[in-house]
């Protein structure tokens, strides 16, 4: 008995990897109708009083400018070109300030975090977290810079409710995702932290400090011309 429900485990561990790799291959080339995060936000959404709409449109990396692209590298994660998924310098300076009893800052690159909303859950657990590694290690295996970063943009969250750059862009500046200049995307990038609470429509203070932080970035990483290094 235990020698067969061994083996039927082995299987379905077996067919569990084979779907999963099936799955991150084939949306190197289909784009994802939806994510995790968006299914939930849609059920969040339906069941709150007043309701709220949830919007999320896909637009080719093509149709995107290169100024967003940019930001969100200058804002969530520098070493985005060069990393195979984890920034373990950030990993390190995380867990040194946790062991400080500090506020523990976000070291999850553009990669896990694609990982995260387009599979998993919110949450801190440690299953969560195994999981989140071996989504990121199959998509920087099967999948080219360029296309984490279109995925990325496409079902980030940019305000309660408001997924991909192409509703933000139109929302928030009343324009295609590929007319956003620098100080739009930075100002976009600079909510990306809390969405639900920072707003690009209204922006506070602190998100024009932000504003000016990444526009700064940017600019030192080489403006648009970092691209390149995607290639």
């Amino acid at each position: 008995m235990l020698a067969r429900v061994l083996r039927i485990t082995g299987w379905l561990l077996l067919g569990w990897f084979v779907l999963t790799i099936a799955i991150v291959a084939l949306l190197r080339w289909v784009n994802p109708p939806t994510s995790a995060f968006i299914l939930r936000e849609r059920i969040v959404a339906a069941a709150s009083k007043p309701g709220y709409a949830v919007r999320q449109r896909w637009v080719d990396a093509a149709a995107i400018s290169p100024h967003i692209k940019v930001a969100v590298i200058a804002s969530e994660d520098q070493t985005f070109p060069d990393h195979f998924g984890f920034d373990f310098r950030s990993i390190d300076k995380a867990l040194d300030e946790q062991e400080r009893g500090k506020r523990v800052r976000g070291a999850s690159t553009i990669s896990q975090q694609v990982a995260k909303n387009l599979f998993l859950w919110p949450g801190k657990s440690w299953i969560r977290k195994g999981f989140e590694v071996y989504f990121t290690v199959l998509i920087e295996t099967l999948w080219p810079k360029q296309r984490i970063l279109e995925v990325y943009l496409n079902i980030a969250e940019f305000g309660k409710g408001v997924f991909g750059v192409g509703i933000a862009s139109e929302s928030y500046f009343r324009k295609p995702a590929a007319r956003l200049n620098q100080y739009d995307a930075a100002l976009l990038a600079s909510v990306l932290p809390n969405p639900k609470r920072l707003r690009a429509n209204a922006p506070s203070n602190y998100v024009r400090a932000r504003q000016q932080w990444i526009l700064g970035q940017m600019q030192g990483l080489g403006g648009t011309s970092l691209l390149m290094r995607l290639e």
